[in-house]
């Protein structure tokens, strides 16, 4: 049975993926770059039956100029992006960026992750 056949409300998803960031953080323990814990993530997620896109690009423009793209590590089920950190803890700056990733994508809720630590820690981001 995949995502789309269990049709999971919100609160079910984000369950979802935190369990799968456990899963990685326990199975994988801390110390790894952040690049390890996005592919251990996505494959986790897959598993798990959850369509995941890595490294989703979101235009950002200013009065109809291209400013750049902002680049989110993945976007779950098209309706949560997953920013993933390893740092020691988390600042103001990660809570900014996963806000921005809000705003530009249209999106309203994002989870933040810190594979630093021997266990994950994790931010639930509001828009």
């Amino acid at each position: 049975m995949n995502a789309n056949e269990r049709e999971y409300g919100i609160d079910g998803l984000v369950r979802v993926v935190i369990g799968a960031a456990y899963e990685v953080s326990n199975t994988l323990g801390c110390g790894f770059l952040e690049k390890v814990y996005e592919r251990a993530l996505v494959r986790e997620l897959e598993v798990r039956g959850l369509l995941v896109h890595k490294q989703v690009a979101y235009p950002i423009e200013y009065k109809g100029v291209s400013l750049g793209n902002y680049i989110a590590d993945m976007v779950v089920e098209d309706r949560i992006i997953v920013e993933l950190k390893c740092v020691d803890c988390f600042s103001a700056q990660h809570m900014a960026q996963a806000l921005n990733y809000l705003r530009a994508s249209g999106l309203k809720l994002a989870l933040l992750f810190n594979f630093q630590k021997p266990k994950v820690e994790w931010k639930r981001i509001i828009l």
